[in-house]
């Protein structure tokens, strides 16, 4: 296992009447952020929040391309983001305790908190098509380029961990400075991860490290530290 400090490149945030941000997903333009009772898009270049869709929103956030598809304690919401309209629900792997959410291979992705688990889930039926375990808790979740990242946070502890899709092997970590915790994690399809802070508001942007180039030990129910 490769592990590094991981480099923030920018914060946004805390924002107007969101308190928390729980999942967080990027839609090519606009990042979407989780808020309990909101789902909220705000340009990643000047950081201003350009609208909301008032929905259950209590942890993971994903898009397919045209959709957006959110945690809301049990259960998976289909959203139509330009109406805002629930199209579908599906129920959530977990039962409650899920937490990171992404889209890929044509399906969602869908952490188990302290289940410490990924689930594959069919987007039509919610059923479950495969599970990868992993050693760590799992926050936010994320695919790029064949590779799966996912967040964790445990008391004043948190990273972006690389694994192995195929055995859950922990390949790389990120580390964020101590007190900085990852709720919903997001890949923006280039260099860089949006992660959802938590009760902290905050949505930061992290350097996605270039393959082969982690090394050493350097210097997405709401997603909290398992303390609380």
């Amino acid at each position: 296992m490769k592990r590094s400090a991981a480099e923030i490149l920018r914060e946004y945030g805390p924002f107007p009447g969101a308190d928390r941000v729980n999942g967080v997903t990027f839609d090519g333009r606009h990042v979407w952020f989780a808020s309990g009772d909101k789902l909220n898009a705000f340009d990643p270049a000047s950081g201003k929040v350009l609208r909301s869709i008032d929905v259950a929103a209590h942890a993971g956030t994903a898009f397919d391309g045209e959709h957006l598809f959110q945690i809301a304690e049990d259960r998976i919401q289909k959203i139509d983001p330009k109406t805002g309209r629930v199209l579908a629900t599906i129920p959530a792997p977990g039962g409650g305790g899920d937490s990171g959410l992404a889209w890929a291979e044509g399906t969602l992705w869908v952490g188990q908190h302290r289940g410490r688990k990924i689930h594959q889930v069919d987007p039509q039926t919610g059923a479950i098509l495969r599970t990868i375990e992993s050693n760590r808790v799992v926050t936010g979740v994320t695919w790029i380029d064949g590779e799966l990242w996912h967040g964790t946070w445990e008391g004043d502890e948190s990273d972006l961990t690389r694994v192995d899709p195929a055995t859950g092997e922990v390949l790389d970590r990120l580390e964020m400075p101590p007190g900085v915790g990852v709720s919903g994690l997001e890949s923006d399809g280039g260099d860089q991860f949006f992660c959802g802070g938590g009760r902290s508001g905050k949505v930061r942007a992290v350097r996605r490290p270039r393959r082969g180039s982690v090394a050493g030990s350097g210097s997405e129910t709401q997603v909290e530290p398992t303390s609380k």
